[in-house]
């Protein structure tokens, strides 16, 4: 067998399951730091149901910047929590938190390595309350709870401050 080996790319995937909206619960919450300094946690979103259940869905992050607070407060409402005023939350009261999430498949280039990577992202406004419905299996392929314009492919690109130490 013979094969030219140069025209094949090296891709490492961290895909566990095919892009979609899933019912998961927050596993695991890191928190650390974005490269502006900012605190930044970092999600692990683990799938409630079905045939992907307890398999990782993506890593999310929330970054506490003046940039990244309105998503912040977003994903914080979605979970439950009240955002009309003060809120002190630690990393730890959001895990087991539950949402229906929305995933897609994103791939970018080390610039070191030059090694392409594979993993799902959730869009800025890809979460939202899970319902009784989704939570019983309903939420089938191409209907989803998450706002349309997430659903297009609109709202991509959440986190303000790019980060190269993604957790995974």
């Amino acid at each position: 067998m013979e094969l030219d080996f140069g025209q094949v790319q090296d891709t490492q995937s961290f895909v566990a399951i095919p892009p979609g909206s899933y019912a998961c619960r927050i596993a695991e919450v890191r928190p650390g730091e974005a490269r502006n300094g900012a605190v930044r946690w970092s999600l692990r979103l683990e799938v409630l149901d079905g045939e992907y259940a307890g398999r990782t869905a993506a890593w999310d992050s929330l970054t506490w910047s003046e940039r990244g607070v309105q998503r912040v407060k977003f994903v914080l409402g979605v979970l439950g929590f009240d955002v009309s005023g003060h809120l002190d939350v630690e990393p730890e009261e959001l895990e087991g938190r539950q949402a229906l999430v929305e995933v897609f498949p994103e791939v970018w280039e080390e610039p070191e390595t030059g090694r392409r990577l594979e993993r799902l992202s959730v869009p800025f406004a890809g979460w939202a309350p899970l319902s009784e419905e989704a939570l019983m299996g309903a939420c089938k392929e191409g209907q989803t709870g998450v706002d349309e314009a997430s659903a297009t492919g609109e709202a991509r690109g959440h986190d303000p401050e790019p980060n190269d130490d993604t957790p995974f």
